[in-house]
């Protein structure tokens, strides 16, 4: 047999391996490349699938460091004629320049308007943010000089001249937003307490109110996919093992959200359990976990409805694996259409945090029907 026969077979092998071990993904692309981005991370679609909002930092010229904030990057979103994910087109920073920005979001029907976070100037904390590759640690960033903006697109010049603050503190970390399906609610996470609590601001009405206040860091929340609940991560045992949380909200008779009516806990365990964000059909959620290992970040599906009432059942039902490869997988978030998802990897094997796309599916599953008195409280 011919070496190049060989080696042919290998490769072949390895491909319908790593696809085997990989269900519910098909055909992963990578969008982003270490040639224009030192690193690129968490990304979201607009509504209609035509756009991407991510945060990246770029490759800079040849003889310099690259820089240690993330900037805000927006591009046209490229699919082949069966409508697949296959690039980005278009790519442009729309945040100012030595700027540390996370957490952007597309307005729900809108293409060309975003939020984002963003500390307009320069921080005084110098740590990086994002995936480490000398520690080969994921490092967040809390600067205190960090707000919540929107942008129309049309006025995005990379300044901060077509800015409109959406929730701002002077003293105090404002990011990780989000904002309802129908538009009328900004979910979003504050420091302005010291551990990290979740707020929601009516936008019709301006009326902040606090969601989520219990001891230790909770962030990172969205909205399911009807609107009625929210799913976040937290560190209420003060051991830095974040948790995935589901709760059901509450509203007042003109459909402004109160707070919330029942929490319920999806993952217990000894690992960093983050990024959880809803499949679209509400019924399960998946995450981001270092239960294979804190150098080999995986994505992992997990039931989060119980089958009726949108009551999710007791953690740890259905927990499945979505990622297989080396290295970083985490950040996933979908299509509105929820046949596509996007991530962030390192499975190009350089070391280097880019952005991946693949088709996505759930095989078949039955999902356990609620107990008569509903879920369990945690």
């Amino acid at each position: 047999m011919s070496i190049l026969l060989t080696l042919f077979i290998m490769l072949l092998a390895e491909d319908t391996a790593s696809a085997s071990a990989e269900p519910m993904l098909t055909e992963p692309v990578q969008l982003t490349f270490a040639s224009e981005f030192h690193k690129a991370g968490e990304s979201y679609f607009s509504d209609d699938g035509s756009r991407l909002i991510f945060q990246a930092v770029p490759v800079p010229p040849e003889g310099e460091e690259p820089g240690i904030h993330y900037g805000m990057y927006v591009s046209d979103v490229v699919r082949d004629s069966d409508g697949r994910v296959t690039g980005l087109e278009h790519t442009r920073c729309i945040s100012p320049e030595g700027s540390a920005n996370t957490c952007g979001w597309f307005y729900p029907g809108r293409n060309d308007r975003v939020l984002f976070a963003t500390t307009t100037t320069a921080p005084m904390q110098e740590d990086a943010p994002g995936y480490q590759r000398d520690s080969r640690d994921y490092r967040w960033q809390f600067p205190p000089e960090m707000n919540i903006i929107a942008v129309d697109l049309a006025m995005a010049d990379g300044t901060s001249a077509g800015f409109e603050p959406l929730v701002a503190d002077d003293e105090a970390y404002l990011a990780e937003g989000s904002i309802s399906p129908d538009g009328r609610h900004l979910l979003y996470t504050s420091l302005a307490t010291g551990d990290g609590d979740l707020w929601v601001l009516d936008l019709h009405t301006g009326k902040t109110n606090v969601l989520v206040d219990a001891k230790g860091y909770d962030g990172g929340p969205f909205f399911s996919p009807d609107g009625r609940r929210i799913t976040y991560r937290s560190d209420r045992r003060g051991d830095d093992y974040l948790q995935v949380f589901v709760a059901d909200l509450s509203f007042d008779e003109t459909g402004s959200i109160t707070g919330i009516d029942r929490e319920y806990q999806i993952t217990n365990n000894d690992h960093v359990n983050w990024c959880p964000f809803w499949v679209r059909d509400g019924r399960a959620l998946v995450y981001a976990t270092s239960e294979v290992g804190h150098y080999n970040y995986e994505i992992f599906l997990v039931d989060a409805d119980g089958g009726g009432e949108g009551r999710p059942v007791r953690y740890g039902t259905g927990v499945r694996r979505v990622t297989n490869a080396r290295g970083f997988d985490g950040l996933p978030a979908f299509t509105q259409d929820g046949e596509t998802m996007v991530w962030t990897s390192q499975r190009a094997g350089d070391s280097s945090s880019q952005l991946w796309s693949a088709g996505f599916s759930i095989p078949e599953r039955t999902l356990p029907e609620p107990s008569a008195g509903g879920a369990a409280d945690h």
